[in-house]
């Protein structure tokens, strides 16, 4: 929710800077505005979210992702070769064809909503990749913690 919170902000003040005709009937200050508020706003809530998850998991003794951004961006690449080589059963094959059917959904011209419609044509688009860029860094995060938890043993 925080990512696609800050999309839609992104997309508001973009549309208060450089729109200055009506889209779609509707004022560009009014939609940038109402646009920027609704972002901030999803972006807030997905915080809270997000952290009422995590401490509902560690309640629990659910597994929790660990490690910053570029950590998990590191140890991506021994993950993808860990579920290749079998040798990491917690990330089902499944996911993996996922992410590259999203990845070809991305790159690919074809898309369910088209680009040519304002602001609408590109929600799918940023739904596909927050959804991406979420799996796999929560799949990153998690293989992290198993190899640590591993070293630990060791």
């Amino acid at each position: 929710m925080v990512p696609f919170g800050g999309l839609i902000a992104l997309i508001g003040l973009l549309t208060l800077v450089f729109r200055d005709g009506d889209v779609l009937g509707v004022p560009a200050v009014g939609l940038g505005a109402g646009l920027l508020v609704i972002g901030v706003g999803v972006g807030a809530l997905g915080v809270v979210r997000r952290r009422v998850v995590r401490r509902r998991k560690i309640a629990r003794g659910e597994p929790v992702p660990v490690g910053n951004v570029i950590e998990r961006a590191q140890a991506l690449p021994r993950l993808l070769r860990d579920v290749r080589r079998g040798t990491y059963a917690d990330l089902p094959k499944s996911r993996t064809f996922l992410w590259l059917l999203a990845l070809v959904y991305l790159v690919s011209p074809i898309d369910i909503i088209p680009d040519l419609l304002p602001i609408i044509g590109v929600t799918d688009d940023a739904g596909v990749g927050v959804w991406l860029l979420t799996s796999v860094s929560t799949a990153a995060g998690l293989y992290l913690r198993k190899e640590r938890e591993q070293q630990q043993l060791k």
